[in-house]
């Protein structure tokens, strides 16, 4: 009974330190949004209320963890946040249909927990996750066109300094236009605000190409700048795709592969090109 007893404390400890989250998220927000983690908040300290009348002890929240979640809300989206927290959370409601033969309550909070939960979190109207789509427009044209563009740049001038004033310059022109064939689309489909979708795409592929030509600013060896900018893209690719699979609750691994094998390839392929182009053309930098 004493193992019971911990499992019960260690539900009892989660549902009040999720209430405790829900409700400093909901302070920070306005309109239906408010409403959601409001309501989602309360269930959970009803939740902890269950459980405390099998245990018959207060506990004190997870200071750490409402900490983080709201940290990670508040800088990434309340929708990536709260689902990031509700993958924690599954292996919780395994251990609910455990000990449902001495709280006959368990089942019934596990079911809520995982129905009523999602429902209103796919409630969540938040600006961000409308946006997401002119985001990963952004990077993915800024991961394959200027990691393809800086591929082929370091083989044809074989200086950092050269090949990152051409990338930087190419980017930059890159991320406008791409912002404006933004702004042109969302505009003719409707629904989004035009302005806002451009804003997201730009900034999205502006901060790409600062973070890919980062390495030609750092290393002097041309190649080992390639190497660090290759490197780069996975990691950018990696973050996002998590995010992505996160917010959207899509598998992770194939498109992270995917993304790396598209990016990459075409860049392999632009340095292919460059080696031939420099061989024909018997130019030197």
């Amino acid at each position: 009974m004493r193992d019971i007893k911990e499992k019960l404390l260690t539900n009892q400890r989660n549902e009040i330190t999720e209430h405790l989250i829900y409700r400093k998220l909901s302070e920070g927000v306005r309109g239906r949004n408010r409403e959601v983690l409001r309501r989602i908040s309360e269930e959970e300290l009803r939740h902890y209320r269950v459980w405390r009348k099998y245990t018959g002890e207060e506990v004190e929240p997870d200071g750490l963890k409402v900490w983080w979640y709201v940290l990670v809300s508040r800088v990434f989206g309340i929708t990536f946040g709260l689902k990031l927290m509700e993958r924690g959370e599954r292996n919780a409601e395994v251990e609910y249909g455990r000990i449902s033969k001495f709280v006959r309550e368990a089942k019934k909070i596990a079911r809520e927990e995982d129905e009523h939960e999602r429902k209103l979190l796919g409630m969540i109207d938040e600006e961000r996750m409308r946006y997401v789509g002119s985001v990963v427009l952004g990077l993915n044209d800024a991961l394959v066109e200027l990691t393809a563009t800086l591929a082929g740049l370091t083989l044809a001038l074989q200086r950092t300094e050269l090949v990152a004033m051409a990338g930087l310059i190419t980017g930059i022109a890159a991320s406008f236009s791409m912002g404006a064939s933004e702004y042109h689309s969302t505009k003719a489909e409707g629904g989004r605000e035009p302005f806002k979708a451009a804003l997201y795409t730009t900034v999205a592929y502006l901060l790409t190409v600062i973070f890919l030509i980062l390495p030609y600013f750092v290393f002097r060896e041309i190649y080992a700048a390639l190497g660090f900018t290759v490197v780069n893209a996975v990691v950018v690719i990696l973050l996002f795709t998590f995010y992505v699979s996160v917010a959207k609750e899509v598998p992770f691994r194939r498109r992270f592969l995917e993304m790396v094998v598209i990016s990459l390839g075409v860049s392999a392929l632009t340095f292919c090109i460059g080696l031939l182009v420099r061989g024909v053309l018997n130019i030197e930098v």
